[in-house]
């Protein structure tokens, strides 16, 4: 199994309680944490200014910037040297002088648009801020591994299934499947599932039990290879007929591998407790 998939399982079944989807899949992976706001005062700490232009120092944490976000949306490396960069600040500082010549920034909307920037920076740096006095230990990340790792099992499914919207359309879709042949319920599935998944003959791909909702996962560990459920099985998305395609020992990825990935769901509870804190004592109009 390729560690990508895995890791995606690992965090499905990690920290935050997982939401069902109308398919029964996988929890997204988690956003990562943000990135880290420069520190107060980072800017005074190389006072030397890349260039100077029309006697306007341009600090050099502005190449900084210009340098990370380069990388970030992987320039090649001709545009990550230090002429490069240089270059980009200047430009970015004489399109800036021009702009301020003009009064542009006294529109309306670039005013608004500076004013955004600068609460998104601070709320950056509140966030950085946060996480650094809320460290997550080591044991920590290994207990939520070991919980992971406990909730995942040790099998996973190759599992199909068509979706409908009432139980007598369900019973007539099983009563027309009768042994339960791939081919046709495939075809069924494409013509009768209202899930996305119809488009694929309703195959889920690799599931675990943990990743979906009780009444799907109960019904799906039930069956046998090739089996269709006999009867309908009702959830809040509707009523669903399951076959079971495969099943395989699940490879769980090594601790070492996912800590990190662990470490960045845990940062976002952790960014989340601080949002309601501040929410609780705020006063919202």
């Amino acid at each position: 199994m390729k560690h990508a998939r895995l890791l995606s399982l690992l965090i499905a079944c990690c920290a935050l309680p997982v939401q069902a989807a109308n398919t029964p899949a996988a929890a997204p992976v988690p956003a990562p944490a943000p990135a880290p706001a420069p520190a107060a005062g980072a800017a005074a700490a190389d006072d030397k200014p890349v260039a100077v232009v029309n006697g306007v120092p341009v600090p050099s944490m502005y190449a900084n910037f210009i340098r990370q976000n380069r990388q970030k949306r992987n320039m090649p490396p001709e545009a990550l040297t230090n002429e490069a960069i240089k270059e980009g600040a200047v430009t970015a500082e004489l399109l800036a002088q021009d702009a301020l010549k003009k009064h542009l920034d006294k529109d309306p909307m670039v005013a608004v648009a500076l004013q955004f920037q600068k609460t998104e920076l601070l709320g950056r740096a509140a966030v950085e801020d946060y996480l650094r006095t809320h460290p997550i230990s080591e044991d920590t990340l290994k207990t939520e591994y070991e919980k992971a790792k406990a909730r995942a099992g040790t099998t996973e499914y190759r599992a199909e299934h068509i979706l409908v919207g009432s139980e007598k359309e369900a019973n007539e879709i099983i009563a027309k499947l009768g042994s339960g042949k791939k081919s046709k319920f495939e075809d069924l599935a494409k013509k009768s599932s209202k899930d996305s998944s119809a488009g694929n003959g309703g195959d889920l791909g690799w599931v675990l039990p943990s990743n979906l909702v009780p009444e799907f996962a109960q019904a799906m560990v039930g069956l046998k290879k090739g089996q269709v459920s006999k009867t309908p099985v009702q959830t809040r998305f509707g009523w669903h007929i399951l076959r079971l395609e495969d099943t395989r020992k699940l490879d769980f990825p090594e601790y070492d591998k996912v800590k990190n990935r662990i470490a960045g769901e845990l940062q976002q509870q952790e960014i989340g407790k601080l949002v309601k804190e501040l929410a609780t004592t705020a006063k919202v109009e």
